[in-house]
């Protein structure tokens, strides 16, 4: 069995390999393609995954492979690699390095191990079950924020959201902000990345898949924040894919409260 250290070791290989994969492509020509979904991909997008699951059938053919781009292998396997090979596709597309390559391994079904990596900016974080995040190897940390007035929100799109929980994102915005609301939007990965650096204090998302979310709980979760659905419960194989993440682990109480109107 590969201890912490060798799997962190390789999550850093796979980040490398897909940034190479990728930044051939950055501003540059590319055929994109929309899927069934009618999200988009590039070929960008499929190359750093197939680099990656290269790395990942020499490296460990025993576990199993769950990707955006080509779907799943060994979907029996007690331990589960979660790629998203570029995170954030429509600001690739539109030249904006706030994508990401997402790496995730989970244990029958949750997480034990992220990374983030943002291949322009040459920027990484990983963080792992019991150990502290790193961000090019320093420790980050998330910020405390002593409540949800004045807390810094983000969210990829509002246009995401459902009427309700449109309804339940406002009152968010309406306790933090006040009469001059001005969240962050777009970033997707790159919104939980600055969290963990302590940039951003709240991020609210919906309709997120496996591939979207498995990579993202160590990384916040080793530099002191949180993250769960929006009943406040641990995120895993299974969940709905309705994600909170939170700098400051106190503030959840407060922010369930808001979003459900309590």
């Amino acid at each position: 069995m590969p201890t912490m250290d060798d799997d962190i070791a390789l999550a850093h290989r796979l980040a490398a390999a897909a940034g190479e994969a990728i930044r051939p492509y950055f501003r540059a020509a590319f055929v994109q393609e929309t899927k069934a979904d009618s999200s988009a991909v590039t070929e960008a997008d499929r190359a750093a995954e197939q680099a990656m699951r290269d790395i990942l059938e020499r490296e460990r053919p025993e576990d199993g492979i769950v990707g955006e781009e080509f779907g799943s292998v060994r979907e029996g396997a007690s331990r589960q690699w979660v790629l998203d090979p570029i995170d954030g596709t429509q600001s690739f597309i539109a030249g904006r390095p706030i994508f990401g390559t997402l790496i995730g391994l989970m244990q029958q079904g949750w997480p034990l191990l992220g990374a983030i990596d943002q291949p322009i900016a040459c920027e990484r974080w990983i963080g792992a079950t019991g150990r502290a995040t790193l961000f090019n190897g320093a420790p980050a940390k998330t910020r405390r924020c002593k409540s949800i007035e004045g807390a810094t929100v983000a969210t990829t799109s509002p246009h995401c959201f459902s009427d309700d929980e449109a309804d339940a994102y406002l009152r968010l915005l309406a306790a933090a902000y006040g009469k001059h609301p001005w969240p962050l939007y777009g970033g997707d990965c790159y919104n939980y990345a600055l969290l963990a650096s302590g940039h951003v204090d709240i991020v609210v998302e919906t309709g997120l898949k496996l591939h979207d979310f498995a990579a993202l709980v160590a990384v916040v979760e080793g530099a002191g924040g949180q993250m769960c659905d929006w009943r406040g419960d641990p995120l895993s194989a299974t969940s709905d894919g309705r994600v909170i993440a939170l700098g400051e682990p106190a503030r959840l109480d407060d922010v369930l409260e808001v979003l459900h109107g309590h």
